[in-house]
């Protein structure tokens, strides 16, 4: 039910690279939180997956435990959305300070064809470096950003071979030390909320 759950809140989110409009998530928490942070309570537990970083080696869940994770998923040709979420990823990090050390922000790109690991990296590169960066053809996306309710779409004219786009969901997503989905940012929150909220939660 859970998974169900996220795979309609990703279909809601759908984005052409443009904000997607708000979707209520059900949680049994009490506690206010600020819009545009949208706790899963309890936290959803997240399947196993194997892509590529930025520096050609394997990357699974496994190397996300022990660390707060803030992902995104989008594509390095991305005209607005992409670049906007790096660079307010850039503003949080800033904003954490020194606790920022316990924070990984994570980009996934759902189009493994264009975004090999070098140019995801020299991508990554122009935000912060030490941005995850992840990638892989489809078979190897798809089951990921299903557990994420991420959906994507690429959006190719017929008959050309010209640049195209991916219709993408466009929030962000928190997954806790113990590989769990406890947050959802929507696109377009306040980078200083988005480090307040972080901060009740890192010791």
């Amino acid at each position: 039910m859970k998974r169900l759950t996220l795979w309609l809140i990703g279909a809601l989110l759908l984005s052409a690279c443009a904000p997607a409009a708000p979707t209520a998530i059900p949680t049994a928490t009490t506690a206010p939180f600020p819009e545009g942070v949208r706790p899963l309570d309890p936290p959803v537990a997240l399947p196993n997956f194997s892509l590529i970083d930025q520096q050609g080696k394997q990357y699974s869940l496994e190397d996300m435990l022990g660390k707060w994770t803030v992902v995104s998923f989008g594509f390095v040709h991305c005209p607005d959305v992409c670049p906007i979420t790096l660079a307010n990823f850039t503003l949080v990090k800033q904003a954490l300070g020194e606790q920022a050390s316990q924070v990984v922000f994570m980009f996934v790109s759902v189009d493994g064809a264009r975004d090999t690991p070098e140019v995801l990296g020299k991508h990554l590169a122009l935000f912060d470096p030490e941005f995850v960066g992840l990638t892989g053809d489809d078979n190897a996306v798809r089951p990921m950003t299903q557990a994420f309710g991420v959906r994507y779409e690429i959006v190719k004219p017929e008959g050309t071979e010209a640049d195209y786009l991916v219709n993408h969901t466009a929030s962000a997503f928190l997954v806790n030390p113990q590989g769990e989905l406890q947050r959802i940012y929507s696109y377009g929150t306040d980078p200083e909320i988005i480090a307040a909220d972080l901060r009740t939660l890192l010791p």
